[in-house]
């Protein structure tokens, strides 16, 4: 019962070769399917970009299935390939990470270790960070995955305990949340998930200077969170807090800044505004003492720091009105 099968979600971005490249290198036992899940929103047939990429596979080509789900996320895509999927375990890797050297022997052996009522277990992440100077901030964010619980960078489920809980939740859209709602689903319903042995490095892949501001559309699945498993999900997802109140504080007090500005409320107005720069302040430096200090890291820092906390507080809001009714995940996929 330790055969499986290899699910990627792949956008075919750059990285995919060099995650097939690897998997198909490592030692041990090779999965019995490798499932590539298409999740670009219109796939391109001329593009030779996926076909390139299928040719680091070797020998694996013939066990490899293209499926495509249009663009829905990397939960609907998921669900797309288990269901392509019959081996017992499915391994789910995310398309720019790179298995270790030996990551398909250490996978069986940590199958082979899973007791009945284990669900799920675990790939250490490795997160390669440079050693000449200080990290970015968007270099400190993906060593966070480090620490992370359930990620589905690498990841292997019980193909049975996915299909018993109803697979992920797809109302998640984005790489974030998701994972987590799931491990959570399968606790609540008696599996176990463990930490395994085998090893997957996770390069930081490049970004723009407004990456962190896109990130706060996670907010919005932050508010589901709590609307599906309550206001102490945090702490069952062993997950960090981040700094949302602190986000809403300063928010509240620019908007008030600016109304009270509007009605000729001067004196109030100047306080509020005060305490708007302190908190936008006190968030820049949180974020630029860390870093590498160049000028490029002092001003993106400075101009996302300014919009970041009501990006963040929309989001949530939105998220919270949106997700205001959502059923429980059983309910909806019935």
């Amino acid at each position: 019962m330790t055969s499986y099968a290899v699910v990627i979600p792949t956008l075919v971005r750059d990285t995919l070769a060099d995650c097939l490249a690897a998997l198909a290198a490592a030692t041990g036992p090779h999965p019995d399917a490798i499932v590539l899940v298409d999740d670009r929103p219109e796939p391109d047939p001329r593009s030779g970009t996926l076909e390139h990429a299928l040719t680091v596979l070797g020998d694996l080509r013939a066990r490899t299935t293209v499926v495509t789900c249009g663009g829905r996320g990397p939960a609907a895509a998921r669900n797309a390939g288990l269901r392509a999927v019959t081996a017992p375990w499915v391994a789910f890797l995310d398309d720019d990470v790179q298995v270790g050297p030996h990551w398909c022997a250490q996978l069986v052996q940590d199958l082979k270790e899973a007791s009945a009522d284990t669900a799920g277990v675990q790939g250490v992440i490795t997160v390669p960070l440079p050693g000449e100077r200080r990290p970015t901030d968007w270099e400190r964010g993906t060593a966070g995955l480090v620490q992370a619980r359930w990620i589905t960078a690498d990841m292997a489920y019980r193909s049975e305990a996915l299909r018993q809980i109803g697979g992920f939740d797809e109302r998640f859209p984005r790489a974030f949340r998701e994972d987590a709602d799931l491990a959570l689903r399968l606790l609540d319903a008696g599996w176990r998930i463990r930490q395994g042995r085998r090893t997957t490095r996770h390069p930081v892949r490049p970004a723009s200077r407004w990456a962190s501001l896109k990130q706060q559309r996670g907010n919005a699945d932050d508010a589901l969170m709590r609307h599906l498993h309550g206001p102490d999900w945090w702490d069952k997802a062993v997950a960090p807090r981040g700094r949302i109140r602190r986000h809403a504080a300063i928010t509240a007090a620019g908007a008030a800044a600016c109304a009270l500005a509007a009605t000729g409320h001067r004196r109030a107005a100047t306080a509020c505004a005060l305490g708007w720069a302190a908190g936008t302040a006190e968030f820049a430096r949180a974020r630029i003492v860390p870093g590498p200090r160049t000028r490029q890291e002092v001003t993106t820092m400075l101009a996302t720091s300014v919009v970041i906390p009501p990006a963040a507080t929309w989001h949530r809001l939105a998220g919270a009105w949106r997700h205001r009714n959502a059923p429980a995940w059983q309910e909806t996929a019935r």
